[in-house]
């Protein structure tokens, strides 16, 4: 049996986690988060299937301890699973003390106390989400023990809170089928998500809604404010960088920092202010964090690994700005994007590959060799039109592309399945799959 408390107190520890009286109404019923015992048992079962580690049924149990005693955790691993399950309670603590997750929960108190706290507070933002609210929202219920990357983004958006579920939106969604397309096995090990903003606020697709208000400057501020200890970005980069499952690897997981020079350009800003004496220089001296720039970076000044980096577009930059146009090597053409995506996604397989050999990975040449699958041969930087050499990965990028042009906002989903992409791609796109042929 695997049992352990949660780090601090009881009133720290649900500061953790979504306030159950908070929740969608329907949500709560459905999955029955009435306590904070539920909730934390809900997101620790989501934590252990997205890694894979598998328990007897029925063994999950989170209670409370008497007085102002916090909680604790317990859980029966499956024998095959037994050390997977020691990794996953060392970081699930180590995730949730105050030197990571509580470095969030200060600077949204810091926050708090100045006029950068929701300064619409009360009045709707955008068309869907309500009146807007902020409220902390940590990387909870995603793969901590055997993820093999870690995902730079700009802020959860508030369904993920009200949902108890930060994976079961459209960009998960939509990423999770892009790394099924680039040949990943296990897209969830790959969900792994931290945010430079962790604060739950309006945006679900629409986080780009008039004066926003998560600045770059915002991130440098609360949560990597060094004169302030205000750390939260960096300290748990470095945690989820490099945990036990990769100790035998000389590098740290590869980090996708994601955002569209068109959409939600947040997180590579921050990452452009923080590592500016790590970037290439443009001829004027300037830090660039191009999409599809790959390199490295140490996330502190002392981290004994180096981290292997790629700049990517948001995952649904695509779907959100995509559009057919006549210039098919630029953004935001659909098919540069889905080919972008794509060559992202593989980027972090051949990361994977690497590890597994026991290798250090050239970030330079697997994004050259990504490239060079979804862009064509002598396209390794990725800045043409995408001509794959192979039919296969050409119809997948008209696929995707047909997927991400026709959308049914009612359903908030895409009208077609992939397979029912594929086959009108097969139809309608001529000898060069062109999803440009409209979504009737």
């Amino acid at each position: 049996m695997i049992m352990y408390p949660l780090p601090g107190s009881r009133d720290y520890q649900e500061r953790l986690f979504p306030d159950p009286a908070l929740l969608d109404p329907a949500t709560r019923a459905k999955l029955k988060l009435d306590t904070y015992e539920d909730v934390i048992a809900h997101f620790t079962a989501s934590s252990l299937a997205e890694d894979g580690i598998q328990i007897e049924a029925g063994s999950l149990a989170v209670t409370k301890g008497a007085g102002a005693t916090g909680y604790m955790v317990a859980f029966r691993a499956l024998p095959a699973f037994a050390q997977q399950a020691e990794h996953f309670a060392a970081m699930h603590v180590a995730m949730l003390d105050a030197q990571h997750a509580g470095l969030a929960l200060d600077g949204c108190d810091a926050c708090r106390e100045t006029p950068a706290w929701n300064p619409m507070s009360g009045f709707p933002v955008n068309r869907s989400d309500g009146p807007s609210q902020w409220l902390p929202c940590l990387p909870v219920g995603m793969p901590i023990a055997n993820h093999q990357a870690v995902t730079l983004m700009h802020y959860p958006p508030i369904v993920a809170y009200q949902t108890a579920n930060y994976l079961n939106n459209m960009t998960l969604r939509r990423w999770a089928q892009i790394l099924k397309c680039a040949g990943i096995g296990s897209p969830e090990r790959y969900h792994a998500i931290l945010d430079v903003n962790p604060i739950a606020a309006p945006g679900s697709g629409e986080s780009e809604y008039p004066n926003d208000y998560f600045p770059i400057s915002l991130t440098s501020m609360f949560f990597d404010n060094d004169a302030r200890g205000l750390t939260y970005v960096r300290s748990m980069l470095e945690l989820m960088l490099n945990p036990p499952s990769n100790a035998e690897n000389p590098l740290t997981l590869p980090l996708l920092v994601c955002g569209s020079p068109l959409y939600d350009p947040q997180a590579p800003g921050w990452f452009r202010t923080r590592y500016k004496e790590h970037l290439p220089k443009d001829a004027n001296g300037s830090p660039t964090v191009n999409v599809l720039q790959a390199g490295f970076i140490r996330v502190l000044p002392g981290s004994p690994k180096k981290t292997p980096y790629l700049i990517a577009n948001h995952m649904i930059a695509a779907g959100v700005t995509g559009r057919c146009t006549d210039n098919p090597g630029q953004i935001p053409d659909i098919r540069k994007y889905e080919a972008q995506d794509l060559a992202a996604a593989s980027f972090l397989g051949l990361c994977a590959d690497a590890a597994k050999r026991g290798e250090e990975v050239d970030p330079g040449e697997a994004i050259r060799t990504a490239c060079e699958r979804w862009f064509g041969p002598n396209q390794g930087d990725g800045s043409g039109a995408p001509n794959p050499a192979s039919e296969n990965d050409r119809l997948t990028i008209c696929a995707l592309a047909q997927m991400d042009l026709c959308f049914n906002p009612k359903t908030i989903s895409p009208t077609y399945t992939y397979e029912q992409a594929l086959a009108r791609c097969q139809s309608k796109g001529g000898a060069d799959f062109s999803p440009c042929f409209g979504c009737a």
